[in-house]
């Protein structure tokens, strides 16, 4: 019996609508042809295309973009849960972010998108014993973005990251999956002390602007911080917390705060 093939759309939907987006950009915008052919079009899968797209952003001096796309190149063979996680990254940033339009978008400009897939990457490579080359994809990641993801720290899938400017996640941080968080947000410590030092954020989490979640505690799933808050204690499953010490007050207001994006304080 012959082998049964398949349509691109029914084996990557992903990927089949940042193909047909392309086309529509570059049919839209002709100027921007070499670098949509070269980011998307010239690749035969997301997976090829997505390391192109993190070598040329993390490209410098010091290493050259060929080198670094060997290595994400190798990364994503190895764990191909990274490229499934980035797929679960663009939806969710194209299903949260009012700004987002297109699955090409996250891919092409988000900053944002961009820093939490070169941190995959890291990740791997910490994984693997590559210590030195994981902090090197750090320190690339935090020139490039202004997003500094210590590459030990764990990040579930169906992550957003808007705007993404000054982002700090420590080393023994843990992030569940389905959390969005905005800008200048830190998981952080509390002082010098080694080891486990960092916080563990549930499942389906929404962190506003700014907001600071600082020693080893945990921040339960489907809850919400308020922007501006000082996070120092655990934070109850659907509770919101706000302030400065952050208090618990009121619910979560929805089943996944995360999704909804409503950052509004009980009582406002």
């Amino acid at each position: 019996m012959p082998t049964p093939k398949f349509h691109l759309a029914e084996i990557d939907p992903v990927w089949s609508r940042i193909r047909l987006e392309a086309e529509a950009a570059i049919a839209g915008e002709p100027l921007l042809g070499g670098l949509v052919h070269s980011s998307v079009l010239h690749h035969p899968t997301f997976e090829r295309a997505l390391a192109y797209r993190i070598a040329m952003k993390l490209t410098s001096p010091e290493m050259s973009g060929q080198i670094f796309r060997e290595i994400v190149d190798e990364a994503l063979e190895d764990e191909p849960g990274i490229a499934q996680a980035a797929r679960a990254d663009i939806v969710a940033i194209t299903d949260r972010d009012p700004a987002c339009h297109t699955f090409l978008q996250p891919m092409l400009y988000f900053k944002g998108f961009q820093a939490v897939q070169a941190y995959r990457v890291a990740h791997h490579l910490w994984s693997q014993g590559r210590r030195d080359m994981a902090y090197f994809f750090q320190m690339r990641a935090s020139e490039v973005f202004g997003v500094d993801i210590h590459p030990a720290a764990r990040i579930g899938k169906g992550i957003m990251i808007d705007h993404a400017h000054s982002i700090v996640i420590g080393e023994t941080a843990v992030v569940g999956d389905n959390v969005s968080m905005l800008h200048s947000v830190t998981l952080g410590g509390t002082g010098k002390t080694d080891g486990d030092r960092h916080p563990k954020i549930g499942d389906g989490v929404l962190i506003g602007a700014g907001a600071h979640v600082l020693g080893n505690i945990h921040v339960g799933q489907c809850s919400r911080i308020a922007a501006g808050s000082v996070v120092l204690h655990d934070v109850p499953s659907c509770k919101t917390v706000a302030g400065v010490p952050a208090k618990i007050v009121g619910e979560a207001g929805c089943a996944q705060p995360a999704i909804s994006m409503d950052h509004r304080v009980p009582g406002e």
